[in-house]
């Protein structure tokens, strides 16, 4: 039997190949039932909507912030985290957390340890007065602690292991810096540096991280909000 031959019709075997992966994506496309926008594009516009990879989702980066409690009702914070960073966790010297075991148990941790950077600035974690300029260990002048008293609210809070900008009697307003972290390795090597931050009031010594409450925000997020 004589096979039929078709003039003009004569297209090489890679040339059939390549407009067929041309077009068969496009052709799946359609059939598919892609929209009018889609199928009124030009050729290779559309074979690349039908072939490129799906874009994935964006991680949202998140980061923790601290809000302090508003105890005045005025609107705004009255506690400030002093080194914006988190409390300092465990190491060979024990937890920094309020209330941690210390001396083996025969007394309890009366403050909050939050984790510094030698000669960071140390923020005011309260708005008052700079009441007293003292020293962390008695006989020993190298480490010492501003303690800020707000009379307002009734709070006191020490900042500890300070190197003071401040002095007595100076007002100081919430975040304002009163001097830079001290390194703690010529006391205690490998303790983690940090912010001994003590809270009062009538004398009894609270919890900070229930006062200065972290939050964990997306970033770009307002920490005001929510």
């Amino acid at each position: 039997m004589q096979r039929k031959k078709f003039p003009g019709l004569r297209i090489a075997l890679p040339q059939a190949v390549g407009l067929a992966l041309m077009f068969t994506p496009v052709a799946a496309l359609a059939l598919a039932g892609g929209n009018a926008a889609v199928a009124k594009a030009p050729p290779i516009t559309r074979l690349w909507k039908a072939i490129r990879p799906t874009a994935q989702a964006a991680v949202p980066v998140m980061r923790t912030v601290w809000r302090g409690l508003d105890i005045d009702g005025d609107g705004a914070a009255d506690f400030i985290n002093p080194t914006g960073q988190a409390p300092r966790i465990h190491d060979a010297f024990g937890y920094g957390a309020f209330g941690a075991s210390r001396d083996g148990g025969v007394r309890r941790h009366e403050g909050v340890d939050y984790a510094a950077r030698a000669d960071q600035t140390v923020a005011a974690p309260i708005s008052g007065y700079v009441t007293k300029v003292g020293y962390a260990y008695d006989g020993d002048d190298s480490l010492k602690f501003v303690e800020i008293s707000n009379p307002a609210i009734g709070y006191v809070a020490r900042a500890f292991y300070v190197d003071p900008t401040v002095v007595v009697g100076q007002a100081v307003r919430l975040g304002q810096a009163i001097g830079s972290a001290v390194s703690l390795q010529s006391h205690y090597p490998g303790i983690t540096d940090h912010v001994h931050l003590e809270v009062m009031k009538a004398g009894v010594r609270l919890d900070a991280q229930m006062l200065i409450v972290a939050r964990t925000i997306k970033v770009g997020e307002n920490p005001a909000k929510g």
